[in-house]
């Protein structure tokens, strides 16, 4: 079993050379500290795993198996804020092979790759605590003393580095405080992000580890690329996320799914549909699996919250109680199915497909047009398509037609959005504006769809409990609330839809 830590740390370069001593300065004298406490020298092999091209390397990913210490073992960090020295480490027991948890994390950048020795890392590490004044840990500050080699002899190196991590639930800004006093004593941050990243550069082993910079787009083909490979990197990103059950992520990985798909079908005058079209099909299954988790994510929580707003008199029955059930057993079915989804092979081919289209894009001559007037005619198309659906929906009586319809809104709204948002890099603000009157559009469409879901819910909980013997008093309650609610979105529409129909890009 896996547990994860987050890691807030700095590092720092020892000056001479790395046989030289060091002792660090008086680290009493920085503001807070009230003792330093030594904890003696602790000797670390560290054996690190990546693919012979490096493929985590180059995403700040480090995976490697400890011996020596007290937190022995497997550790997977991944970066949070790299800038700030902020990761997650994910770690896992001792075992010969890469744990399953951890290869699962990593598997949307490996893929089928073999993970393989790169570089072991052998520390002498002087350890030392700097304690308040009522005896709390604030920091742990380490002298490593790090050789570096690469496996078969071809390559070594050898530093001396300072780590300053931050005591769990510590205060960042207490790293500013040691930061200065180490600066003082002529000790200045680390160039390099990780002792791995150093180890591969000083042993000639890094060449693969450099993700190439991206030439800032130009024609409208470049502009839809960049768009394009934006959101496929989300995808890759999140991956260890959602397989993590962090907040928002399975939301966040659908919307990046979505949005390639939507350009795909915006754009399509600039990519060979009859390339990107099985591609968009492809994310189209890969939003609706994760749907699954997601939806049911949504639907839970608007329950709950309509049930918290209700007075204590109008809960009868173990209403709490039944919703609690019902949200673990959907829960437990579509979080299993979430996680088998991305340890299959369809999914790992649609991402070795994005790669591939990415690497090789079938432009068509039209791509290479100046991006301005062909990002507005493209969204102007899409919020055209909005207006006749929006038409057609407030034509209909309310029902179930009129509901249908407004879904089948809410989805040109989101396609209009997602191309105002990608065109803010070629049009700038007024792109930005469009993206968000179609946002709103779509905000009050998605809360009309998720009422008709909710509602529905609502009826299959209403008759579990009667058929349990309980009163469906409450469940019909919030049948009623979810009826009114979607009826006071039916009647903004017409106002919401009316600022929307007149954002013009063209003034851009």
């Amino acid at each position: 079993m896996a547990d994860t830590k987050r890691e807030i740390e700095r590092k720092y370069e020892v000056p001479g050379a790395p046989d030289e001593h060091f002792e660090l300065p008086d680290l009493l004298k920085v503001p807070g500290v009230a003792a330093v406490i030594e904890k003696g020298v602790v000797e670390l092999d560290a054996v690190y795993y990546d693919t012979e091209d490096q493929r985590l390397a180059a995403d700040k990913i480090t995976l490697r198996r400890r011996t020596g210490g007290d937190d022995a073992g497997w550790h997977l960090k991944l970066p949070v804020a790299l800038s700030e020295g902020v990761r997650d480490e994910v770690r896992a027991p001792l075992s010969a092979q890469v744990p399953r948890a951890l290869a699962g994390l990593v598997r949307s950048r490996v893929r089928d790759a073999e993970l393989v020795p790169v570089v072991r890392l052998l520390s002498s590490r002087d350890v030392s605590h700097l304690t308040g004044a009522d005896g709390e840990l604030l920091a742990e500050v380490c002298v490593d003393a790090v050789r570096a080699e690469r496996p078969g002899g071809q390559g070594s190196a050898a530093w001396t580095e300072i780590e300053v991590e931050l005591a769990d639930d510590g205060d960042p800004a207490f790293l500013g405080k040691v930061e200065k006093r180490l600066r003082k004593a002529g000790v200045d941050r680390s160039g390099a992000t990780s002792k791995l990243a150093r180890a591969l550069d000083e042993t000639g082993a890094g060449e693969g580890a450099q993700k190439a910079d991206a030439e800032a787009p130009v024609t409208a083909g470049d502009h839809v690329l960049a768009h394009l490979r934006a959101q496929r990197d989300v995808l890759v990103e999140l991956d260890p996320a959602v397989r993590r059950d962090l907040p928002d992520s399975v939301h966040q990985m659908r919307v990046a799914a979505r949005r390639m798909r939507s350009a795909f079908k915006t754009y399509k005058k600039l990519l060979d549909p009859a390339v990107t079209a099985p591609v968009a099909e492809e994310l189209k299954w890969l939003g609706g699996e994760l749907g699954i988790d997601r939806d049911r994510e949504v639907l839970t929580e608007r329950l709950t919250a309509r049930i918290d707003a209700l007075p204590r008199t109008l809960l009868l029955g173990p209403v709490r109680g039944r919703l609690r059930i019902w949200a673990v057993a959907q829960r437990h079915g579509s979080r299993r199915h979430t996680v088998a989804l991305l340890d299959g092979k369809r999914y790992l081919a649609l991402l070795e497909t994005l790669d591939a289209l990415l690497t090789d894009p079938p432009l068509t001559p039209r791509a290479g047009k100046p991006a301005a007037p062909v990002f507005v005619k493209a969204a102007l198309k899409d919020q055209a398509r909005l207006a006749t659906r929006v038409e057609h929906a407030l034509s209909l009586a309310p029902g179930t037609d009129r509901d249908l319809a407004l879904h089948e809104a809410r989805k040109a709204a989101k396609r209009a959005r997602y191309a105002g948002e990608a065109a803010v890099p070629a049009l700038g603000k007024q792109a930005k504006k469009f993206g968000k009157e179609m946002k709103a559009v779509q905000s009050l469409l998605g809360d009309h769809q998720d009422s008709v879901v909710a509602r529905e819910a609502l009826r299959h909980l209403a008759i579990q409990a009667h058929a349990a013997g309980e009163t469906a008093f409450t469940w019909g309650l919030l049948y009623g609330q979810e009826q009114a609610a979607a009826a006071d979105r039916e009647r903004e529409l017409p106002e919401v839809w009316r600022s929307a129909a007149e954002a013009d890009l063209s003034a851009g």
